[in-house]
């Protein structure tokens, strides 16, 4: 009897030791879902082509689907391959446990595994990494308990599913669907035979039956595969044979990073977007980019990068990087972003978003200081037809200190409409235009256009019109959108749809309504001005590259260090932006928005729009046209003798007339204004100029014959007699450290009201120039320091008259 307790008491003792010993420290199948491999995140176009499948946190590509999404000859390779008695046994195949314990006795360690479908998910998903690769009896025989309760607790189907979505393939790929995207380029669904033959002989050995690495391997392990399968009675040998004699056609992007900068700024858009528990799922995120736009935009800037390395002597012009953005005008969705020529380009800091940085903008900002002042709300609102001078002007700044612009061409243009102006982008007139307007006003302006203040108003001055500050491309190019729709603010976004496994929608774009921040006529006036070929034609030349085959607005901008060159376009259906630099701020060495960017601009928005029937921009209600005079853009007089037909909107068109031209009757004998007693003989009609004094200067440089000119000098007549136009009373000069200072150089000119033998310029003591001849002007190189200018006239008379002597101070860069 004592013998029998103590032979109980040791057996007991063993089963007890035994079960702790297997089971002590068994996990537990209730916490599988927890234990899955984190799904990857698939990012698709806007027809759903894959653009990237992100990787996840363990490193690998993985997407999950149901049972219903893997094609059926997958499933059956799957079966016949790993486990032919699936749908038979209990989780456990005790016939093959006793074939591999067999082989492994006779070899003395474990040399066959024997373990089944159910095995290998309990083994992937519950053991630890330490556990699941030991190759020992004790492993085994856990895993044969887990897999039979795993039995218990699911389906067949989803034990399978299971398999098929969390085993590794090779290739970073986690489940069928990412295996065949990479390997195949195409859904799991649609795998043929031969296809999920060599999938399906992955698994034991992704490494060995990789198809990139070892092609032989992959084909000996594919006909293997299928053997089993007509062993199993899945295929028939005439099908073997075929899907063997099959030449696969393999993924030439194994793994695809399309729109690099597109797709992270996509990716880093989820976390706030979805909860933690829908970014642990499957998700499939649609985007609003159209690959094909992205191609297109892709290969213009490079082919023009390409083009533009090299002039005709062979120097290099600097510019080695490039973006683009393209929106839909009407909701608002990218259709195309390239941040750089090439992502992974370190030597260009290929890496960066350029379309996202910000940058100065140079003129192309003009629009909307445009936009302000033709704004009906205020009490007196500018037109296309307000007249402004181009002339050498100084304006102050908040700082006291003085501000003289200078046009791209360091020419003056006199007296301007504003639909020249802005088509051709004079400087002068844009700055005269943001003073009128104040910067409060155009600020915000911009913000609500969408364009994100950096600076504020007090911070900044009247150089933000020629692009003092920053803006992103992208930023500016929805705001132009507002131009192009009508004057609805365009907020762009980038992901329309965010779907689970299921198909079920976890996301998707809000309508945020529209959203007016342009007065319609406004917006149509902007558009109408910057698609007039004609009014560009004096800054741009009458075939630029901002001339398109169908109605197109579009405005260009460059900094004056050429770091940044710009072209923002758009037609009723789609606002392009493109911006050409370098992203560490090197100058270029001439290239400015019409050699830089428009080119890239043009070849993106015709190619993309090639088919497409072309739209006018709709005029909208509340608009006149009235015949106004060319140079003053008032109602013309019989003296007018160049008119044209201008658009405005009811209630500000013009109700005066010209004052510019004058009829007049000189005497032939001196030129002058005949009087009374000038004989009827020596009288001749004739039509002149009488222009504002700020601009008699600049016209006696054209040669332009002036009223004032004409008239006798009056005795005694001093008022002003000579006066400096430029530089202006205590202006300030920064010397630029990215041009040669030799270069830069400060405009000195004097009006005179006297007729004048000739006119001496001079700074501090020494003469610059003698003059005999309007216009009385010269360039000074600068140097630092205070310094004064001053002009002397010597009359025909021979008296001397002196000007006023002007205060102006010039400082290098970073002494401000």
């Amino acid at each position: 009897m004592k013998q029998k307790i103590t032979l109980i008491i040791i057996l007991t003792t063993l089963i007890l030791l035994l079960s702790l010993w297997l089971f002590a420290d068994l996990p537990d199948v209730a916490t599988l879902p927890y234990r899955l491999n984190a799904p990857s995140v698939r990012i698709e176009d806007r027809h759903g082509t894959l653009l990237y499948e992100s990787l996840s946190a363990e490193g690998g590509r993985h997407a999950v689907l149901s049972l219903e999404n893997v094609s059926p000859h997958l499933r059956d390779a799957t079966i016949a391959t790993e486990d032919r008695n699936f749908y038979q046994h209990p989780g456990v195949d005790l016939w093959g446990i006793a074939r591999a314990f067999w082989i492994n006795l006779r070899g003395g360690e474990v040399l066959a595994g024997g373990s089944t479908i159910t095995q290998q998910v309990a083994r992937t998903l519950l053991f630890s990494v330490e556990e699941r690769f030991e190759n020992t009896i004790r492993r085994k025989l856990r895993e044969s308990v887990l897999a039979w309760q795993l039995t218990r607790r699911y389906s067949k189907d989803e034990i399978l599913a299971l398999y098929l979505n969390q085993s590794y393939y090779g290739g970073l790929s986690y489940g069928v669907e990412a295996a065949a995207q990479t390997y195949f380029g195409k859904p799991a669904a649609e795998l043929d035979l031969a296809e999920s033959a060599l999938l399906a002989g992955l698994p034991q050995a992704p490494s060995l039956y990789n198809p990139f690495l070892n092609p032989e391997t992959a084909q000996e392990r594919q006909k293997v595969v299928l053997g089993l399968m007509e062993k199993a009675g899945f295929i028939t040998a005439q099908e073997r044979e075929l899907a063997e004699g099959e030449p696969l056609t393999f993924s030439t992007a194994p793994y695809p990073m399309e729109a690099p900068h597109f797709v992270l700024w996509v990716r880093a858009q989820l976390d706030s977007l979805l909860t933690p528990e829908e970014l642990a799922s499957s998700i499939i995120v649609r985007t609003t980019l159209d690959l094909n736009w992205q191609h297109h935009a892709e290969r213009a800037i490079n082919q023009h990068l390409e083009t533009i390395q090299k002039d005709m002597s062979g120097l290099g012009h600097n510019v080695h990087n490039a973006a683009l953005a393209a929106i839909d005008t009407h909701t608002g969705a990218i259709r195309a972003m390239v941040g750089s020529p090439d992502y992974f380009a370190e030597d260009i800091s290929g890496a960066v978003n350029m379309t996202l940085a910000p940058r100065q903008p140079g003129s192309a900002l003009k629009p909307l200081i445009y936009a302000a002042a033709f704004d009906p709300a205020q009490a007196a609102p500018w037109t296309p037809a307000t007249m402004i001078l181009d002339v050498p002007r100084n304006f102050a700044l908040h700082d006291g200190k003085s501000y003289a612009p200078k046009n791209y061409d360091n020419r003056f243009h006199g007296p301007v409409l504003i639909r020249e102006a802005l088509a051709s982008s004079f400087n002068i007139p844009a700055v005269a235009t943001l003073e009128h307007v104040g910067l409060q006003n155009f600020y915000a302006l911009s913000a609500n256009l969408g364009i994100l203040t950096r600076v504020t108003p007090e911070e900044s001055d009247l150089s933000v019109a020629l692009g003092g500050g920053e803006v992103s491309l992208l930023e500016l190019t929805a705001a132009y959108g507002a131009f192009s729709n009508g004057g609805y603010r365009l907020a762009p976004y980038s992901i329309s749809r965010i779907f689970d496994e299921a198909g079920d929608i976890l996301y998707e774009a809000p309508s945020l309504g529209q959203v007016r921040v342009l007065d319609e006529r406004v917006a149509w006036l902007v558009s109408d001005i910057l698609s007039d070929n004609s009014a560009r034609t004096p800054g741009f030349g009458p075939h630029s590259a901002l001339l398109l085959d169908r109605p197109a607005a579009v405005k260009t901008g460059t900094t004056s260090n050429f770091h940044d060159n710009w072209t923002v376009g758009y037609t009723p259906e789609l606002v392009v932006g493109v911006w050409v630099g370098n992203a560490n701020h090197e100058p270029m060495i001439n290239v400015d928005g019409l050699s830089g960017a428009a080119p890239i601009w043009h070849q993106f928005i015709r190619t993309v729009l090639s088919g497409v029937p072309e739209t006018e921009f709709k005029l909208p209600a509340g608009m006149v046209r009235v015949r106004v005079c060319t140079l003053s853009g008032l109602l013309p007089t019989d003296a007018c003798p160049y008119q044209r037909l201008e658009w405005f909107i009811e209630g500000t068109q013009p109700n005066t007339h010209d004052t510019l031209y004058r009829e007049v009757v000189l005497d032939v004998r001196t030129g002058l204004l005949a009087d009374e007693g000038t004989p009827l003989e020596f009288r001749r009609a004739q039509v002149v100029l009488d222009l504002p004094v700020e601009a008699r200067g600049w016209a006696r440089g054209e040669g332009i014959i002036l009223f004032s000119d004409l008239q006798p000098p009056i005795a005694g007549n001093t008022e002003h007699p000579l006066f400096l136009a430029s530089p202006g009373p205590n202006t300030v000069y920064y010397l630029s450290s990215d041009v040669p200072q030799e270069t830069q150089r400060i405009h000195i000119e004097a009006i005179s009201q006297v007729d004048a033998a000739e006119i001496t310029l001079g700074v501090d003591g020494e003469i610059i120039a003698t003059l005999s001849a309007a216009p009385y002007e010269t360039w000074w190189p600068a140097q630092t320091g205070e310094h004064q200018a001053w002009a002397e006239a010597l009359t025909l008379e021979g008296e001397k008259i002196s000007s006023e002597r002007i205060h102006f101070t010039v400082k290098a860069k970073g002494n401000e």
